[in-house]
């Protein structure tokens, strides 16, 4: 769905993407991760066509961007850095007009496809108060009625649930799943790390610049070959398993061992109480920080 060769958008002497390999499947739903200031709204905005790459090679849908970007944008549904419209006007009046000057809009169904779209993410009651009197969250979703007018194949989202309560963020995730369930491939770049664990199948990281992952989210998740353990008898079980106990925090024990099952066989069968135990996995957050350098926006102290 969506591939990349080298690409590089230089500003000046700034690199601000470099050399990145993007390799979105279709059926995919990828999150694409990073710091503030590692590229990736610059890399979304070259994949629509909106900024011209420096060097490399796009191809969405099959098309080469933005040489054939006339011919994928019917096919795509995209919000980047924010919903824009006319803010005297209404959300329905906004939603029309940017269909009517979008391609691929049928005059015929324009009224039935806002309403859908509007319903789909929760505007359905939606009055004619202006744009200007929108919270964010309702922008948000607004913004998202609008990637969904012509039933995408590929929906392209930068920080889809910016300014959304927790419960919206849930209705934005699951109406993400059903899209993607029906067909939809999804591609969101987000700094929220929990809403991709939960969306995403597969990850892309960003740094300054480079992509330096990129991979199945169960892949980056595997387990560790380390089992954590929580036992009244941490003491004892830490002295059965001689050498293999790389850590111990009161009554839990990171072990060194790649069967959870076979280690709880072990220390039931010599009498000790097991409390809880489970295969040591990364979190999403523990692979990113791993991954990335320091923020862009931290300003350090000079001694």
């Amino acid at each position: 769905m969506i591939t990349t060769v080298a690409l590089t958008k230089r500003y000046g002497r700034v690199t601000a993407v470099d050399t990145v390999d993007l390799d979105v499947r279709e059926g995919d739903r990828y999150g694409l991760l990073g710091p503030n200031g590692s590229g990736k709204t610059t890399l979304v905005r070259m994949l629509l066509g909106l900024v011209f790459a420096t060097s490399g090679r796009i191809e969405v849908l099959g098309r080469p961007v933005p040489r054939r970007v006339h011919e994928v944008l019917p096919q795509v549904g995209a919000l980047v850095e924010g919903p824009a419209g006319y803010p005297h006007l209404s959300g329905r009046t906004n939603l029309r007009i940017f269909d009517a000057a979008g391609p691929g809009g049928s005059r015929r169904t324009r009224r039935r496809r806002v309403d859908e779209a509007l319903d789909r993410v929760g505007l359905g009651g939606i009055d004619r108060r202006p744009l200007k009197a929108y919270s964010l969250g309702m922008r948000q979703r607004l913004g998202l009625a609008g990637a969904l007018l012509r039933t995408p194949r590929l929906l392209v989202l930068d920080e889809p649930t910016n300014g959304l309560d927790p419960r919206g963020m849930r209705e934005i995730r699951d109406l993400l799943a059903e899209l993607n369930a029906a067909g939809t491939t999804v591609f969101l770049s987000s700094h929220l790390l929990a809403e991709v664990e939960q969306l995403g199948n597969r990850i892309g990281v960003m740094d300054r610049g480079r992509l330096v992952v990129q991979e199945e989210l169960a892949t980056l998740r595997a387990p560790t070959g380390r089992v954590l353990v929580r036992s009244p008898d941490a003491a004892r079980a830490a002295a059965l398993l001689d050498g293999r106990v790389e850590a111990r925090d009161g009554d839990a024990l990171t072990v060194r061992h790649d069967d959870p099952a076979g280690l709880n066989a072990l220390l039931v069968g010599e009498g000790l109480r097991v409390a809880e135990i489970s295969a040591q996995r990364r979190s999403l957050e523990q692979i990113v920080l791993a991954a990335t350098t320091t923020s862009a926006d931290r300003i350090e102290a000079v001694p």
